[in-house]
Order: structure tokens, then C-alpha cells, then sequence
């Protein structure tokens, strides 16, 4: 790794105070928040909202750029669903998306970024079963910070997907690759936005 170029860091917001989720940036660095949530608002947390949470966190003196429109997981895009519902490997074929990967690996030349999602676990999240995806396989090192201040790295999150999934339904003749590749297609049908009234 270029001595420039940083991990990328994931984070969900759900239970944390804003001052408990700063303060968690803050111990790991987090220069730069990347919100990859389709639409920049919370009903149910308001300080997460948009304007809130950029006032929040340039008080802490932490740049804020929305990149939900690049990495969201509720697609404008019609080519990216199937019977309503969104399809994850569809997602990273849009040009929307590769940009957006490609700010974040520009970005991190400059920045320890993090991205910023609501789920708490990050194996229920779009930010790691698309994006944190697409990034690790290019290569980067992902990180998850933890609620309770600790890292998990992509790697062992891919060892929890497998225990999901990846074991269900072993053939002998499956490399892990291969299961992990079908546990990741069982935990995105299984989170992925469904249009309303599609099903």
C-alpha cells in the first residue's frame, strides 16, 4: 500500500448518540465521512440528517461529501432491478457506481475516510456487501468500526458471511471463492430495497 493511501473505514449510526459517533471517528482518525445512504435524511434520528450531521461534523472538523446517488443501495437506474427488486451485481456495472468507487480511492489518497450508513452490524448493510465488496477486491483494506470502538476488517466479516451462508450448501467441489461469492448473493437478495408495491 501507497504510504498515502489510507484504509477505508465503514461505520453505522443506528443506536449512537452523535456525540458517541464522533467520538469514534475521532479515535480512529476519520478525517472525512462519506455518506453512502440513498437518500440523506432520518426520520427516526434527525441529527443524522443531512445539514445536522455536516454542522456536527464540521464542528469536529471532519469534512462530510453525500455519495449516495454514486453508492446508494436504492438505484434510479431501472437496468438495476429484477421484478422490482434491486440487484447488487447490476449496481456495480452502472458508471454511477464506478465513479463513486473511484472518488473513494482518489479520496483516500488525502483522507481516512469512512463511510457512513445506519445498520449497526455491517453484515446487514449495502456499505459492506456492495461497496466495502467492490473496494476489497480492488485491493483496498476496509475496516468496520465497531459500536463498542473495535475494528473488524473485511476479512473476518467474509468469514461471518461464510458462516451464514457459505456452509448451507457445501460442494465438494466449491473453492472458498465460490462460496463466498454465493454468500454474498444470499445476504444481498436478503437485504436489497424492494420498490414499493413490487412485491
Amino acid at each position: 500500500m501507497n504510504s498515502r493511501e489510507h484504509p477505508i473505514f465503514t461505520i453505522g449510526y443506528a443506536t449512537l448518540s452523535i456525540d458517541r459517533f464522533i467520538e469514534l471517528l475521532c479515535q480512529h482518525a476519520i478525517a472525512a465521512v462519506a455518506d453512502v445512504r440513498s437518500q440523506p435524511y432520518s426520520r427516526h434520528t434527525p441529527e443524522y440528517s443531512q445539514d445536522q450531521l455536516k454542522a456536527a461534523l464540521n464542528k469536529a472538523g471532519i469534512q462530510y461529501v453525500f455519495l449516495g446517488q454514486e453508492l446508494g443501495a436504492r438505484r434510479d437506474e431501472p437496468e438495476c432491478y429484477v421484478d422490482g427488486k434491486v440487484r447488487y451485481d447490476l449496481v456495480a456495472k452502472t458508471s454511477a457506481f464506478r465513479e463513486g468507487i473511484w472518488r473513494l480511492k482518489k479520496g483516500r489518497t488525502s483522507y481516512r475516510i469512512a463511510l457512513l450508513c445506519a445498520e449497526k452490524d455491517p453484515i446487514t448493510c449495502h456499505r459492506s456487501i456492495l461497496v466495502s465488496r467492490e473496494l476489497s477486491t480492488d485491493g483496498i483494506d476496509v475496516q468496520h468500526i465497531l459500536h463498542d470502538g473495535s475494528l473488524e476488517s473485511h476479512d473476518h466479516l467474509e468469514h461471518r458471511l461464510l458462516g451464514f451462508f457459505g456452509r448451507d450448501q457445501v460442494d465438494l467441489f466449491d473453492d472458498e471463492d465460490t462460496r463466498l461469492g454465493r454468500a454474498y448473493s444470499q445476504q444481498a437478495e436478503a437485504i436489497a430495497f424492494v420498490r414499493e408495491g413490487e412485491e
